[in-house]
């Protein structure tokens, strides 16, 4: 009788409910410093931002998919891949997690029979042989059904594994059935237009007007004489034929960009119900203008240096075409200003460049910019905070706005309004100028150092400036309380901002990074990487298509705005004095400093820090 109450009372026992602190859930975990900020949950696989923070990696990568800031803080983080393990904390919440599991399964044991209790069962004396080989049946059908439940789980893990395969394998198959259909129908498209091409040239209008025995068409020799742009001797077939092999190396070096780049044109025009041509001749665009210019032909090369044995500073920090670019100006650190006429300098067969006019200024000179109207009016600003209005022709500074409190580095002239000019400046403030009024007419108080402002080329009101907190602010002259739109995605400060076009603009900043962005749209379009620019400004400028950039290892860089990749390099000589004359090529600090477009050609202009200019045609 004794036996059988121990064991109702073993029974009630195992029968009651379980009570213990639960880990998720409670008010506790809620407190608890292994808590996601996101979550709410202990963290798992911890990853700290560089402000001090901790999150789930999923959590974080998750928040900054959709904003690139931190969200405890609000700190700007670029992505995902700039956040770091958090070892320590880990091993931490790996120890909690034992103690908490080390808690759990002795509740279970005190909640269900182990083997103390099977084993005060067994030797009870009140079983018999019947109780026996009743347990011994119990115990073989329970060993069963454990042993078929872990074949049962085991064969379900399989089976979920083969079917993500399967759906995996077969969303590839879709998405490359889709690819390989629109490659066939885009290529039988361009089969007609190649045939219909073809068919319209088989038979010249030519032909039936020439008597027999006479060839129309030019000789090798007429065909390599025919002057191409700026002299340059580059028609007819022969001309055809080295195109098209430097463009099928071009396509050879860049084929996965250019693919990635057709499939994401035409799938985004399919996904917007636009029509499938719309898409295949943006991409042909595309491609056409990318495989366009294959190297640089040097047209002249120009000194800015005071002298070229002296060894010291002679950094051009900017180069501008006047409104017709009949004339180029250089300014930089040796405080003068050298306007040439572009026609002279690449007409003469000689190295050998003298200027129109020289102009002296008191301070080393950070920018010069022309006016869209008046041909002759050049501005100039520099290092003491000083912006100077001059006379290109005469030299004859016409004014003189000395409001900045420090160094002024950029200036620029308004292309809708003839009279406005704004210039910002390390005092952190951008100031509107007037070329009739003798004070600024307007003040934007930005919240660090600007190192540059570009007006928008079709707008009188907007404007927008580089600084840096690393971003871009555009800005709407007739309501300057907010800016229109502040575009983030730069880790260093923003050192260049130019307009590609109205609605499209540019970036460059000291994280050897280049930005494109849409107005309107926060997140940049495409990101431009190759080049070095890590602490100088290096010049940046573009024509509509093409974007020019110099680099920290004296080379000038050239990206088309469709793909990411440079386009083509430049790589200026390295000028030495005569003391340096053993140093290695690696051991120089030379870099490209300026760069600027001939608008409406095919020509850059770029200097380096050595004073060494170059006139550079893309062919």
């Amino acid at each position: 009788m004794a036996g059988r109450t121990q064991q109702a009372t073993r029974r009630r026992k195992r029968t009651q409910t379980p009570v213990y602190s639960s880990i998720a859930g409670s008010y506790e975990d809620k407190d608890n410093d292994f808590v996601c900020p996101v979550c709410f949950d202990i963290i798992d696989e911890a990853h700290m931002t560089k402000c001090g923070h901790t999150f789930c990696y999923k959590c974080i990568k998750n928040c900054l998919e959709k904003t690139n800031r931190c969200p405890k803080c609000n700190y700007i983080i670029e992505s995902a891949d700039h956040t770091y393990p958090n070892f320590t904390l880990n091993e931490l919440i790996l120890k909690y997690r034992g103690k908490q599991d080390e808690k759990r399964i002795k509740t279970e044991q005190a909640a269900s029979p182990g083997p103390a209790d099977l084993l005060d069962i067994i030797t009870e004396d009140t079983l018999d042989l019947a109780n026996v080989n009743h347990l011994l049946e119990v115990l073989a059908n329970k060993k069963q059904q454990l042993e078929a439940d872990g074949k049962l789980a085991e064969n379900c893990i399989l089976k979920e594994f083969l079917q993500q395969v399967k759906q995996r394998k077969q969303e590839h198959l879709e998405q490359l059935t889709r690819e390989i259909a629109l490659l066939d129908e885009d290529t039988s498209r361009i089969d007609n237009i190649i045939t219909e091409h073809q068919q319209k040239n088989t038979v010249s209008p030519q032909d039936h007007l020439v008597p027999s025995g006479f060839d129309v068409r030019p000789s090798i020799s007429e065909i390599t004489s025919q002057d191409g742009f700026n002299g340059s001797k580059n028609s007819g077939r022969l001309w055809t034929q080295s195109s098209m092999g430097s463009r099928r190396k071009k396509i050879s070096q860049h084929f996965e960009d250019l693919e990635q780049c057709y499939f994401s044109t035409r799938l985004k025009h399919m996904a917007t119900g636009d029509e499938s041509s719309d898409g295949l001749m943006e991409f042909t665009e595309s491609l056409s203008k990318f495989t366009k210019f294959s190297s640089f032909r040097p047209l002249a090369t120009l000194s800015y240096a005071v002298d070229l044995f002296s060894g010291g500073s002679s950094i051009v920090s900017s180069i501008e075409f006047d409104r017709d670019c009949d004339y180029f100006a250089i300014a930089g650190v040796t405080k003068k200003i050298k306007v040439y006429e572009y026609g002279t300098v690449i007409k003469d067969a000689v190295d050998i460049h003298y200027p129109v006019i020289e102009m002296v200024c008191n301070s080393k000179i950070s920018c010069v910019t022309w006016s869209a109207y008046h041909k002759s009016m050049l501005a100039s600003s520099d290092y003491e905070g000083t912006v100077t209005l001059w006379d290109a022709f005469t030299g004859v500074k016409s004014k003189i706005f000395q409001e900045h409190e420090k160094r002024c580095w950029s200036v620029d002239f308004n292309k809708m309004d003839p009279k406005l000019l704004a210039s910002g400046s390390d005092d952190a403030k951008v100031k509107l100028w007037s070329t009739n009024a003798e004070h600024s007419i307007a003040n934007l108080e930005a919240k660090a150092n600007v190192c540059c402002v570009k007006f928008n080329p079709d707008s009188r009101y907007h404007l927008a400036f580089g600084s840096a907190d690393h971003c871009v602010h555009y800005y709407d002259l007739r309501s300057t309380k907010q800016p229109v739109g502040v575009f983030r995605g730069h880790r260093k400060a923003v050192s260049y901002a130019k307009f590609v076009d109205s609605v499209e603009l540019v970036s460059a900043s000291t994280d050897s990074q280049l930005k494109l962005w849409s107005i309107g749209k926060p997140n940049c379009v495409r990101t431009f990487k190759g080049h070095t620019n890590e602490k100088n400004f290096v010049g940046l400028a573009t024509d509509g298509d093409y974007v020019a950039c110099g680099s920290e290892n004296n080379s000038l860089y050239v990206y088309y705005k469709g793909l990411s990749k440079q386009l083509m390099t430049y790589k200026f000589d390295t000028v030495r004095s005569v003391l340096e004359k053993d140093r290695k090529d690696e051991d120089a600090n030379e870099f490209v400093s300026a760069v600027t477009w001939r608008p409406g050609s095919n020509v850059i202009v770029a200097a380096n820090s050595q004073g060494t200019v170059k006139v550079l045609e893309l062919v």
